[in-house]
């Protein structure tokens, strides 16, 4: 009954480290103009007459960039500004690296000694690629100021053109009207130093050409690009542009993503010490259930020093933002220390993205985006993943692994990144699937207009600059003057949640799914955490949709169950030399009648990985089996046996 009621529901669900950039724009610009309606299509055409640039193609490219948002003159998370993404990261400052900044032992596994190494040194500011330096060749070409490629969008179009008008000309091609004769100039303007990461872009590009798109921007413009269907480029333009040839090495990536191989190190350094993963064999050893969505919190050459140091810590997938370039380090059947949960490291693949949680205007190109979905659609086919919030993980819904853990798990990619767009990029939009009075609701707000405050992007206390978000806000009572939800793992004495970018303990987030508790007036109230909370979801602006779903509470007779943060066998399955690892559950209490949203069933299991010789490795595989839950921010598990399922 059990295994036909989750089989059913997701069958339902089918069918349908670093350089932190605190930049020369930290917030929106208080120059940056308000636009007149239609203003934002009427300057793409200007500045596409103004420098020969076929219009479909200045769109294409702007689209891939930014989907034509300006962001109020803020940066990306390269140092990209406007909707050409003209790039100025000379001001870049270096920091702490990502894993080693709290308390997480990436790898999670306290069988042998935590691996936070000190990471590599960050480049200095001055080398910089010419792909973070664009804004300044866009100032020589179009004679516009730096100051208006930052802030004034009209200006900004220009330089974008001025560009790529600039790479036609380089290549010794006539500025046509005709787009496919552009194909060369779009994959230079693309920033990539290797041919298949060019071509990819471009490819992307005129996709988009192809099909045509239509969106309201983040300044209320409506920008369309009327599809071409018919539209040939000249691909063959590549192959001029001198680039050199991607390392493709064992990749193991879709045709559509440009792949190259970087490997991490796999190497002893005395005293029984090693890194900076493990050899495994999965999935014939344990299957492969979860991809986990980190971002860098570092620069890209940042981030492949630190991936390629053998003392520091390792990730499957690197994924750069300016193009959407794919880099690989380990093979899919080794485990990466990543997680800072052991259970989750030997059970997923991670893929690290180009960025920065709390920039203070954070946001992702189009090119990262479609890249990344690519891969993750990839990698769920190829191990039969769900494509859903729990089983595609942020590094922020990670559990800890127990109660000491959970103070120090990381909080990327934190509630700038955009669920909801990703999810339509996996074919997996998140839509209702049930009727006003369903017992489910899946975290749905409009991205662009749901701007909760959060601070400390900059400052301790202080507000981040305005900006969509994918995240909804719980609160104590249906009321946003009531306290936040608490989170006792977080906060053992009992302090109330807050406001900040990195506090996810009143938190819920596009994509995750959970049991209605109540519903009064313009509020709901979900269970979370062990405790009702409610979150502010009126007629007129809905922050969610009604779902279908399978969910549990205790068995009859039970007042509450103890929730885990691994799935780990029972002592009796360990054989010997494999110590006992401790069932250890977390300080949270799931009570009855409450009721949860199941992502799935597991055995419990122990991979026993603390040599640097694997020939005595083990996957320990017990009879006790778990299921995980959407439990609060993160996902949790309790034991099959503690509970009961049903519909919702």
């Amino acid at each position: 009954m059990e295994a036909a009621l989750l089989r059913s529901a997701f069958l339902r669900r089918a069918a349908p480290a670093v350089l932190l950039l605190p930049l020369l724009s930290a917030a929106p610009s208080a120059t940056a103009e308000e636009p007149a309606a239609g203003s934002l299509q009427r300057q793409f055409a200007a500045a596409a007459e103004r420098y020969g640039v076929p219009q479909s193609v200045l769109l294409g490219v702007s689209y891939l960039q930014s989907r034509w948002d300006a962001h109020g003159g803020a940066p990306s998370v390269t140092g990209g500004y406007g909707p050409m993404h003209l790039t100025d990261a000379a001001t870049a400052l270096a920091e702490a690296p990502h894993h080693s900044d709290g308390a997480e032992d990436a790898r999670g596994d306290d069988a042998r000694a935590p691996r936070v190494g000190p990471g590599a040194p960050p480049p200095a500011a001055a080398e910089l690629p010419p792909r973070l330096r664009t804004l300044e060749r866009a100032a020589e070409l179009s004679g516009r100021s730096a100051d208006e490629l930052r802030t004034v969008t009209a200006a900004n179009i220009e330089g974008g053109a001025a560009l790529l008008a600039a790479a036609q000309r380089g290549a010794g091609l006539p500025t046509s009207a005709d787009p496919a004769d552009w194909y060369g100039a779009v994959a230079r303007y693309s920033g990539a130093d290797d041919s298949a990461t060019a071509a990819t872009y471009a490819d992307d590009v005129f996709e988009v050409i192809r099909t045509g798109e239509s969106r309201t921007t983040d300044s209320g413009q409506v920008v369309t690009l009327a599809a071409e269907p018919s539209v040939a480029p000249a691909t063959g333009q590549v192959a001029a542009l001198g680039l050199r040839a991607p390392a493709r090495g064992p990749v193991e990536c879709p045709r559509s993503v440009a792949c190259e191989w970087i490997p991490a190190p796999y190497a002893e350094f005395g005293d029984g010490d090693y890194g900076n993963h493990d050899l495994g064999d999965r999935p014939s050893s344990q299957s492969i259930d979860y991809i986990v969505i980190h971002d860098t919190e570092a620069s890209w050459d940042t981030t492949l020093k630190l991936v390629q140091d053998p003392t520091y810590v390792s990730w499957q997938y690197s994924l750069r933002s300016s193009d959407g370039h794919v880099a690989q380090h380990l093979a899919l059947k080794d485990v990466g220390w990543h997680a800072g949960n052991w259970f989750v490291n030997a059970k997923s693949v991670g893929l690290e993205h180009e960025g920065f949680l709390t920039s203070p205007d954070s946001w992702y190109t189009e090119a990262m985006y479609r890249s990344s979905a690519r891969l993750v659609r990839y990698l769920a086919k190829r191990y039969g993943i769900p494509l859903d919030r729990q089983h595609v993980l942020g590094h922020d819904t990670v559990p800890g692994t127990v109660t000491s853990s959970i103070r120090g798990m990381h909080t990327d990619p934190g509630p700038y990144w955009d669920w909801a767009h990703y999810f339509r990029l996996l074919g997996r939009p998140i839509t209702p699937s049930a009727g006003a009075d369903a017992g489910v609701v899946t975290i749905r707000p409009e991205y662009a207009a749901n701007q909760p405050v959060y601070t400390g992007c900059v400052t301790a206390g202080v507000a981040c600059a305005p900006h969509g978000s994918g995240a909804v806000r719980l609160y104590t009572a249906p009321s946003a003057d009531a306290p936040l939800v608490k989170d006792i793992g977080l906060r053992p004495g009992g302090q109330d949640s807050t406001d900040g970018v990195n506090d996810t303990g009143a938190r819920a987030s596009t994509g995750q799914s959970f049991a209605v508790a109540e519903r009064q007036g313009e509020w709901t109230a979900i269970w979370y955490l062990g405790q009702k909370a409610w979150f502010h979801d009126p007629k007129e602006r809905r922050t969610a949709v009604n779902a279908r779903g399978v969910v549990l509470t205790p068995k009859e007779g039970l007042a509450s169950v103890p929730v885990y943060g691994r799935a780990y066998p029972e002592a009796s399955a360990y054989p010997a030399g494999v110590p006992v690892q401790a069932v250890s559950p977390l300080p949270y209490r799931l009570l009855a009648g409450q009721r949860y949203v199941v992502g799935g069933r597991t055995p419990g299991e122990y991979f026993f990985a603390p040599t640097f010789d694997p020939t005595g490795h083990t996957v320990v595989r017990g009879q006790e089996e778990y299921y995980e839950i959407q439990f609060g921010h993160r996902v949790a598990f309790v034991k099959a046996a503690d509970v009961r399922i049903s519909r919702a």
